[in-house]
């Protein structure tokens, strides 16, 4: 905790309840945060109260701050105005910073007598010709790849014309997305006369194209050249085709943002899908670490991304709403010169592009926490639906399992990041509890576990790592068993039950005091049903494998001169029937430890096993 949290309490105490912006400073006297409140007081007290739930960068922040200084202004826009341009002026520690790690990238067109058409990193002295440079890598491939598809162009790395007829056509001439050069039927000429062509189109764009084309195509008809005219339909449906499958927008005219964001707990990715005249332009990726609030981030990062200088089309569509949009958007419309407005499309084309710009940040932060994106959405629709503050990355999994009294026993399996990690699943024998009492057994399990959690002298990593979630194979009745003696302990984690119907499917999720139906969550629904089944499979099949262990010591110990403690060494020497059918008679009389007389009875007992 900051020594100076009364002292930094009292301060914020006395300051006015006008907006403003205030910069928090460490011990060397550098800015670390800059933020804005409509009303000073309240919000820089909000940081030093005790037992105020910050996320966990706050805290770390807070617990380097030393001093802070406050600026009023006349209004909460003058001071966004002002943040955003302090922000840009010290870039303090704790606000989000945005690096512009992009560089230039070009279309190389290269300089031989059957010429290529290629994504170059950068521009160098090889007489290719080269059209750019381009801020966006993703626009650069995406273009090289929709004007080799159009014209028919090899891509290859075939040689012409040397490699004429050496080999037979690829598969890309078969599913005629190359014209086949190979083959050596079109000349020089022709093809030098299909590279301008596609340059063409590369610099002017689609629609000045198939306008072009379409001319073409209509005097190649008149004048009976039947062939070539064929050849140019082609082209302009090969260009519509490809247009049918670019996420462009309704109104073909317009420029416009779309803005994602996706959280897994403290880990958020936005991601900004950008068209320009209709079509999708450029796509930016932003990751971030320690953020819990997403619209918090969001408003942060707009301000900052606009700021730097990005151009600012008139439409920007988000995929949440966060409060004060309205000043945000009176912010852009000032430093754009144009009205900007900001929306959150509710359905149609607009809606969908926003969820393209969501399942885009949605695949970014999977690849950065090397997670599936299919187990993000399974964990974030179970937090959902549970009601919980954070996403559930380690979950606990218990089931009770037995045969009438005997061989009284319980499972516990862990899913990470929705995954098995079964180096800490754990075994449990009853002790306490003997009879069959699937209340009673897993109340007594339980508290073993976290009694083990909570003692210092405990190593075992699957028993010193606290879960997420703990989910029961039962209903509210084991709920509400459990939760108490839990409780006691000092410990918090929800606790839920997994409900089976009929037929032993999952069909819901039990909570102290009814029911919450988990079928129409789809992901969530297959996670829950993954670890219901897994934690039934591992505690009975320890429940059989003790069944038979004990079947087979009663076995050992009808031998006259064989206890229990002598059938435990031989059970732990040798494990199972055949091993020990396959042990020698010196070799059983020397693990068991008794005579010739008694290790003669137990060899001939065991070879009738």
């Amino acid at each position: 905790m900051n020594p100076k949290i009364d002292l930094l309490r009292a301060k914020a105490n006395s300051l006015v309840e006008k907006p403003g912006v205030y910069l928090m400073k460490d011990k060397q006297n550098n800015i670390i945060y800059i933020g804005k409140a409509k009303r000073l007081k309240l919000r820089v007290v909000s940081y030093f109260r005790q037992n105020k739930g910050h996320t966990e960068k706050v805290r770390k922040m807070v617990s380097h701050v030393d001093d802070f200084d406050v600026i009023v202004t006349d209004s909460e826009f003058e001071a966004l105005v002002l943040e955003c341009s302090l922000i840009k002026q010290y870039n303090p520690k704790y606000n989000i910073l945005l690096k512009d790690g992009k560089g230039y990238h070009y279309i190389k067109v290269t300089d031989e007598p059957f010429p290529r058409i290629t994504a170059a990193k950068q521009k160098l002295d090889d007489k290719a010709t080269y059209i750019g440079p381009y801020t966006s890598t993703y626009s650069v491939k995406q273009s090289v790849e929709e004007v080799n598809k159009i014209f028919s162009l090899p891509t290859c790395t075939r040689k012409f014309p040397e490699e004429f007829r050496k080999e037979r056509p690829c598969l890309n001439y078969h599913i005629k997305n190359c014209s086949g050069i190979c083959m050596g039927k079109t000349s020089q000429k022709e093809y030098q006369k299909t590279i301008k062509e596609a340059m063409d189109f590369l610099r002017h764009g689609s629609s000045d194209s198939i306008a072009r084309l379409t001319q073409q195509m209509e005097e190649a008809a008149e004048n009976l050249e039947f062939e070539k005219a064929a050849k140019l339909r082609d082209r302009l449906n090969a260009i519509k085709r490809l247009s049918l499958t670019q996420k462009v927008l309704l109104d073909t005219e317009k420029d416009q943002d779309f803005i994602g964001i996706e959280q897994m707990n403290e880990k958020a990715c936005i991601a900004i899908l950008k068209f320009r005249g209709g079509r999708l332009h450029d796509k930016d990726d932003y990751f971030f670490e320690e953020h819990e609030d997403k619209e918090e981030l969001l408003s942060e990062f707009i301000t900052q991304y606009y700021h730097q200088g990005t151009e600012i089309p008139k439409t920007i569509s988000l995929s949440i709403p966060f409060p004060d949009a309205e000043l945000y958007q009176e912010y852009l419309t000032k430093i754009a010169g144009h009205k900007i407005t900001i929306t959150i499309p509710q359905k149609g084309e607009q809606k969908r592009l926003v969820e393209m710009a969501e399942n885009n940040a949605l695949e970014e932060l999977s690849r950065k926490t090397h997670k599936k994106s299919k187990e993000i959405i399974a964990l974030q629709e179970l937090s959902k639906l549970l009601g919980l503050s954070n996403v559930p990355e380690y979950i606990e999994s218990y089931d009770i399992s037995n045969l009438g009294n005997d061989n009284m026993v319980a499972g516990m399996v862990v899913f990470e990041n929705a995954r098995p990690l079964k180096s800490n699943y754990k075994k449990f024998s009853m002790k306490d509890n003997l009879t069959q009492d699937d209340y009673a057994c897993m109340r007594e399990v339980l508290t073993r576990r976290f009694q083990r959690y909570l003692s210092p002298e405990e190593k075992d990593e699957g028993f010193k790592r606290l879960p997420d979630l703990i989910l029961l194979d039962g209903g509210k009745g084991h709920v509400s068993a459990v939760t108490p003696a839990v409780r006691a302990l000092g410990i918090q984690v929800p606790i839920f039950g997994m409900v089976k119907d009929s037929r032993h499917k999952t069909r819901a999720i039990a909570m102290d005091g009814g029911e919450i139906q988990i079928s129409t969550f789809q992901s969530a629904f297959r996670l829950v049903t993954q670890i219901q089944d897994e934690v039934h499979r591992f505690s009975i099949t320890y429940q059989r494998k003790k069944h038979q262990k004990n079947t087979f010591t009663l076995e050992l110990t009808s031998v006259k001169g064989i206890g229990e403690k002598k059938a435990f060494a031989l059970l732990k020497k040798y494990k199972t029937k055949k091993a020990m059918k396959e042990a020698s008679l010196e070799e059983l009389k020397e693990t068991a430890k008794i005579n010739d007389e008694t290790a003669a009875r137990l060899y001939e007992v065991i070879q009738n096993f």
